[in-house]
């Protein structure tokens, strides 16, 4: 069963969530605050494929403060921000916290189903090559992906990759020097059916460069190709 947590604090919202995961397949676990929610995800000894995070929480911690700790905790779970449109800096926080992706309040339905079920699918399809172990490794200048346990090492030394960032880097790794298009990242990693806006490759990109560049905001391996996208040179 597809387990996913649920944490928002307007039982309307929460309750319309669940009930539309639920009818998608899943088996989701309420919570009504940030707080709530890291005790579910601990009594539950981390076993969630996906969580969905309502921004705005009462109490100690709001939906980024339990992004950045399932973040920290759990590199493979899939994490889904819920938003007003008033709050692009939160939504921006959110994805540089770690989220893989968000949905904008008020939603549909539909939406929010395909934008859950394409979270889950690289998160499943992430697993299943973790298991298969097709190829060991790849290996570009300093630094390498070991496929089989999804490690990403710079001149040796481990770096912590989200499962989105993974991905892109084994996208780039896969394609040295050829210019890959935003849409090209987006549909390769967050899939053809994939709704949302380019922008999020943006700030993956950003977060990738902060973790790998000696210098991000003069970088040298993830470059920028003005009015297209990005490259990966080494």
């Amino acid at each position: 069963m597809k387990k996913i947590l649920v944490a928002e604090d307007e039982q309307n919202i929460r309750e319309f969530v669940v009930i539309n995961l639920e009818r998608a397949g899943y088996r989701a676990f309420e919570a009504a605050s940030g707080d709530e929610a890291m005790a579910l995800y601990q009594k539950e000894h981390g076993d969630f494929d996906v969580a969905v995070l309502d921004i705005m929480m009462p109490g100690a911690m709001d939906g980024l403060a339990v992004c950045k700790e399932l973040r920290r905790q759990n590199s493979s779970i899939g994490i889904i921000m819920l938003s007003a449109k008033t709050q692009e800096m939160d939504k921006v926080s959110g994805l540089m916290m770690g989220a893989d992706d968000y949905v904008t309040k008020p939603f549909s339905p539909s939406e929010l189903v395909a934008r859950v079920d394409a979270v889950y699918r690289r998160v499943a399809l992430a697993a299943e090559k973790n298991a298969g172990g097709l190829r060991d490794e790849l290996v570009s200048g300093s630094f390498s992906l070991n496929l089989r346990n999804r490690a990403f090492l710079k001149e040796g030394k481990p770096i912590e990759l989200t499962q989105v960032e993974f991905q892109i880097m084994e996208y780039f790794f896969s394609n040295p020097g050829v210019a890959l298009s935003r849409g090209d990242i987006l549909k390769h990693v967050w899939g053809p059916s994939y709704v949302g806006e380019e922008k999020i490759v943006d700030v993956n990109i950003r977060r990738l460069r902060m973790k790998i560049e000696a210098e991000p905001s003069s970088p040298q391996h993830i470059v920028t190709v003005w009015g297209l996208g990005y490259r990966w040179d080494v």
